[in-house]
């Protein structure tokens, strides 16, 4: 195993799976080993103070994909709050040799479009399969659309 990484082989906190995801460009340890991770940093609903949170995320072409679960609690996680109120945000998420910064916006899927994604990770996912055992409530799922800056390029944020 990679020193740097088995320094933070259990992450016990979000600010250090935020600091082995940065550092190991997008691999974290413990619980999260092979887990498919992505950083969103939003605007706080109440305070508009800037929040980085580690997510669990699907990669598909052209978009990420969240899912707000809370781990089955029976409330939408603060983030997926933050991001109503506030759509626009920047991701982190695992590339090439780096992490990979930019600007993406939230888009909130329906609600059958979001039962038909979350089936999708919950089969790819066991974790996510157990989180709809815990609560009756629906969990939303979000599509992370980067934003380009009109000239055709992506805009790194």
């Amino acid at each position: 195993m990679d020193p740097e990484l088995d320094s933070l082989a259990d992450p016990r906190t979000n600010d250090d799976v935020i600091a082995a995801f940065r550092a190991q460009n997008g691999r974290v340890g413990g619980m999260f080993a092979g887990a498919d991770l992505v950083l969103l940093t939003t605007r706080g609903a109440r305070t508009g103070l800037a929040r980085t949170t580690p997510v669990a995320a699907r990669h598909e072409p052209d978009r990420f994909l969240v899912f707000a679960t809370n781990a089955g609690a029976a409330r939408d996680p603060a983030w997926l709050l933050n991001l109503r109120a506030y759509p626009m945000l920047e991701v982190e998420a695992p590339g090439v040799d780096r992490v990979e910064r930019f600007a993406a916006r939230a888009v909130e899927q329906s609600v059958e479009e979001s039962a038909r994604l979350y089936a999708l990770q919950a089969a790819d996912d066991p974790a996510f399969a157990a989180y709809r055992e815990r609560t009756p409530r629906a969990f939303p799922v979000i599509a992370l659309e980067r934003i380009d800056d009109g000239s055709g390029q992506r805009r790194r944020a």
